[in-house]
Formats: structure tokens, C-alpha cells, sequence
């Protein structure tokens, strides 16, 4: 049977290096990303099979980095290897496109059961969540008809620059678009999330695990 191409995407060096270490016994590692936006160039190049990514990453945050992945290499299934395991983040994840979620307080065993899991088609959730899941799926109203304030893709991007620090014109130039425009995407971001400082917006980008 063919070994199922990984891809893995995590901000921490030794973590990223230790985790190919650990795996590769099992599968065929394609390749590291230390950022969101690396990941997905080098998911475009390398075409894995399965893609291991964290939640908390620069440039662009795992989250936001899945919706991409399932638009540019939509036969490639995502596992989200993170410390996040709030039911919201987690709904989150498996909207953006993820077929399996693990906390980095698993085992590696885990890991790898997951990954050939997600590789045959299957979705896995870590035990440690997969209850308080279900129970709030069984518990939650219908939301049918009301639509959630949320920022485009674009949005999160400059919102997530600026959490990491960044300056108006540093955001505009990681961005390639005018210092103006960039203006424009935060004044409408405050708009429709009704705060009034930049630094409620920040505040923001912190709860919903953007930085």
C-alpha cells in the first residue's frame, strides 16, 4: 500500500523537527512550513496527500490558511495538531475544511492513527474533545436564518498583522496593497465587529485565536 505524502506546518522549529523525526517511520514527508503562507506554496508544489497544520501560526493563521488549502489542493485532507481545544475553534476548524483535530497533548501514536484516519477518508477527533463536541452540537439552537458578523479573508489578514505588531504601512506592505487600503479593511472591520479602538479589535484577533 502507497505511504500517504505529509505535509507538516507548525511555528515552532523544534517541534516541526521533531514531529517529522517521530512520523516518518510511517509515512513520507514532503515537507515543513513554519507559516501559514509557506504552507500553502508548499502545499501547491508538492501536492501531499495529507497535511498537518497548528492553529497559531504568523503571516497567516492555520484557520484561514485551511480555506485556501481546500480552494488551491482540495484532494489534500487536513489534521489540525494544536494546543486549541475550545469547541468554537475546533467547529471553526472543521468549517475551513479540516477532516481530523488533535491536541499537541496527545501522543504521537495518536497523531499517526490519526493521519490514516483522515488518509482513507475518515474524520478523527481527539477523544479529549470529541464529548463536549457532540454535546454542544446536540445542545445548540438552529441558526438558519441569522448570518454572523465575520471578516473576510483579506480582513483577518490585516487584523492578524496588526495583533503581531505590525504598523499600518508594514501591514500594506506584506500585503502589496496600498497603506489607504489597508486603512480601509481595519475602519470596516471595526465597523462590523462594533468596536471603536484598534485595540478592541486586537482583542478580537485574541479570542478567536487568530495570534
Amino acid at each position: 500500500m502507497k505511504r500517504p505524502r505529509v505535509l507538516l506546518a507548525d511555528d515552532h522549529v523544534m517541534l516541526l523537527d521533531a514531529l517529522a523525526h517521530v512520523i516518518a517511520a510511517e509515512f513520507d514527508i514532503v515537507g515543513t512550513a513554519h507559516d501559514g503562507w509557506t504552507l500553502v506554496e508548499m502545499a501547491e508544489q508538492h501536492h501531499p496527500d495529507v497535511i498537518v497544520l497548528d492553529i497559531s501560526m504568523p503571516n497567516l493563521n492555520g484557520i484561514d490558511a485551511a480555506r485556501i488549502l481546500k480552494k488551491k489542493v482540495s484532494s489534500a485532507k487536513l489534521v489540525f495538531l494544536t494546543i486549541h481545544g475550545d469547541v468554537p475553534v475546533v467547529e471553526e476548524a472543521f468549517r475551513a475544511g479540516a477532516s481530523g483535530y488533535v491536541l499537541k497533548i496527545c501522543g504521537a501514536g495518536e497523531l499517526v492513527n490519526a493521519i490514516q484516519c483522515v488518509a482513507r477518508g475518515a474524520t478523527y477527533i481527539t477523544p479529549h474533545i470529541a464529548g463536549d463536541l457532540i454535546s454542544t452540537l446536540m445542545t445548540a439552537e438552529p441558526q438558519h436564518a441569522e448570518k454572523r458578523n465575520v471578516p473576510t479573508l483579506r480582513q483577518r489578514e490585516v487584523l492578524q498583522l496588526l495583533a503581531e505588531g505590525n504598523t499600518m504601512k508594514e501591514v500594506a506592505v506584506r500585503l502589496n496593497i496600498s497603506t489607504r487600503t489597508a486603512e480601509s479593511h481595519k475602519y470596516e472591520m471595526m465597523r462590523l465587529l462594533g468596536v471603536q479602538t484598534t485595540a478592541e479589535l486586537i482583542r478580537y484577533a485574541v479570542q478567536v485565536k487568530l495570534v
